[in-house]
């Protein structure tokens, strides 16, 4: 066989290869590890549907929750990088940017916080709570603050009328109140309020009546994370609100309802509350995910009265970043 001879068959080979590979599907990119911690509460059924009914795959990410047991920790390992994306509450966000001067940005809301304030059956109001024990997640952030707020407006001051105890997540706080009647209140949240009731704890009310709106519950991540993984944010964010759409579709109430069941180990009646309460409009999720400016602007007051009376109330826009959640909504195409 001569050269041209040679150069035919080559080039009939090579085509016989090109048609070979254009007939063969091309493979599948493998899935963008995420890495998500958050608080187990009953708000972690977005992430209950996503997993289960494949969305965050649909998005091309491979979800990895990590639920952690208290919010310094969760704060710790957002700095430590250990987790790349933080739902909690935004108070924490705050905190770390003005008290462990971290390059943390908001880049989405989320809820109103799901919480009520529970007590002793023998506490009738909060003027009660004189003398006694408060017990909170974290001293100096989120809940623990709103619940100092309320006290304060009863003419009760921290350390001389009342004492903190810091003890951990929800469920922790459930449990030091069921366990230890000197642990006279906490700030709840579902499904703990709903399980503090069958226990014979009352309710003083929920703090967004006593004290207005008020942004709890949100997204936040390392600046710096996410200027290098913009569109694995944003994939992530349409992902989180398509399944949080999901969740709160009155045709998927009794499928969302066994997810809380199973992964919350919850009796049916309680899983039922709940989701109930998590579809309350200004009480449970905000549609989309969507964070409230107002909600915001009250919830840094709030810090800013509580923690540092004297400090200049800072804009909003020191701390949030929307631009990765307007991208993520136009991504949903609604």
């Amino acid at each position: 066989m001569n050269f041209t001879s040679l150069g035919a068959a080559a080039s009939l080979i090579g085509l016989a290869t090109a048609l070979g590979l254009a007939a063969s599907p091309a493979p599948a990119a493998e899935p963008i590890l995420v890495r998500v911690n958050t608080f187990p509460t009953a708000r972690s059924l977005p992430f209950y549907a996503g997993l289960a009914k494949g969305i965050f795959v649909k998005h091309g990410l491979k979800v990895e929750v990590v639920y952690t047991e208290n919010s310094e920790r969760q704060r710790a390992g957002l700095t430590e990088g250990k987790s790349d994306i933080v739902h909690a509450a935004l108070d924490n966000a705050v905190a770390m940017i003005e008290v462990a001067k971290q390059d943390v940005v908001i880049v989405a809301g989320g809820d109103s916080g799901t919480n009520e304030f529970y007590v002793q059956p023998e506490v009738k109001s909060f003027a009660d709570m004189r003398g006694r024990t408060l017990v909170v997640d974290a001293p100096d952030t989120a809940y623990a603050l709103l619940a100092k707020k309320i006290l304060l407006q009863h003419g009760l001051k921290e350390g001389a009328d009342y004492t903190v105890k810091p003890i951990g997540r929800g469920s922790m706080r459930l449990q030091a109140l069921a366990d230890d009647k000197q642990n006279a209140g906490a700030i709840l949240n579902l499904p703990y309020s709903i399980q503090a009731e069958k226990l014979g704890l009352k309710s003083l009310g929920r703090p967004v009546d006593l004290l207005g709106p008020y942004q709890a519950g949100g997204v936040f991540v390392m600046r710096a994370w996410a200027r290098q993984n913009g569109e694995t944010l944003e994939r992530y964010l349409a992902a989180y609100i398509e399944a949080l759409r999901w969740a709160l579709d009155p045709a998927n109430r009794a499928e969302a309802v066994a997810m809380l069941v199973s992964n919350l180990k919850l009796p049916a009646d309680v899983a039922e509350r709940t989701y109930q309460l998590l579809s309350e409009p200004n009480f449970g999720f905000a549609p989309d995910a969507k964070l409230s400016l107002e909600g915001f602007r009250n919830m840094l007051a709030l810090r800013a009265e509580v923690e540092q009376p004297s400090a200049t109330l800072p804009p909003p826009e020191r701390y949030l970043d929307l631009g990765y959640y307007e991208r993520a909504v136009k991504r949903l195409g609604r």
